[in-house]
């Protein structure tokens, strides 16, 4: 089937408005945070990367990270296998909401966890009673966070679940199979990449968070402070090329994160075509 002039011109037409609004909302700002952050050359830029206030913040940062995402890892395994595996009543409200942290505002969640757990929230005075600080200090933070990345690795999982069915699971477990054993060697090389992917998203959002983290934090440099919220800081200080620096690095953490997310599509694809 050939294209007339007329449908030529509009395909044209449409990848040129794609083109051009990509390059003004993505491209062009992306450029422009490495022009800045490398205008000076590349010692400047490997000098604010070695500042003991940026090392604190990707320190903060990763730990976050290595907190949340094995928590909300296995969360979303327990949730997607109840969802999935079952029928019940009450289900979809289930599903419901696990999307919640989908549609609350980040700054939101975070002054859902100060009103719970600040000075005058509802653990406040129990807190205060026995010495336990969350608002402004670390936990709060895990808090914000794994609320925010709660249905990514779930909502990846439970459609490899149902379409994956439990015929294999059954038949393991006719053959004398432990649960354990269908676990690790039926359902986990069938839900691999779903997981995988469900992870590397989670991973991605915790790191990059800013909207809760900044309520809860307190943005207290050498303490509390993530590495976005290391971006904004500088920025707010006329240090341009220490946020820009800054900026990089979660720009080349969001690049491998893309990355991962194309290698793992593509090998799920390919495994759907065998």
């Amino acid at each position: 089937m050939t294209l007339s002039k007329e449908d030529g011109w509009v395909k044209y037409l449409l990848i040129g408005v794609a083109i051009v609004f990509l390059s003004l909302i993505l491209f062009i700002p992306a450029l422009n945070v490495f022009v800045q952050a490398f205008e000076k050359g590349i010692g400047p830029f490997f000098h604010n990367l070695t500042r003991p206030d940026f090392l604190h913040a990707i320190k903060l940062t990763v730990l976050i990270a290595l907190i949340v995402v094995p928590v909300n890892t296995v969360f979303g395994l327990c949730a997607a296998w109840v969802i999935a595996r079952n029928q019940f009543r009450g289900r979809a409200f289930l599903i419901s909401l696990l999307d919640v942290p989908f549609a609350v505002s980040p700054v939101v969640a975070g002054l859902m966890v100060v009103l719970l757990y600040g000075r005058n929230g509802w653990f406040g005075p129990f807190l205060q009673e026995h010495d336990i600080k969350i608002v402004f200090a670390m936990p709060a933070m895990v808090l914000a966070s794994a609320f925010i990345t709660l249905p990514f690795v779930a909502r990846e999982v439970i459609p490899v679940l149902e379409e994956a069915g439990s015929d294999q699971e059954e038949a393991a477990k006719i053959l004398g199979a432990g649960d354990w054993q269908i676990f690790w060697r039926v359902t986990l090389p069938s839900i691999r990449w779903g997981l995988m992917y469900g992870v590397i998203l989670t991973n991605a959002r915790t790191m990059g968070e800013f909207g809760a983290i900044s309520v809860v934090s307190g943005n207290i440099i050498g303490k509390t402070q993530t590495l976005p919220l290391f971006v904004e800081q500088a920025y707010k200080q006329y240090e341009t090329e220490a946020a820009f620096s800054a900026a990089v690095l979660l720009a080349f953490l969001a690049v491998v994160t893309l990355v991962l997310k194309e290698i793992l599509e593509r090998r799920t694809q390919i495994k759907e075509v065998d």
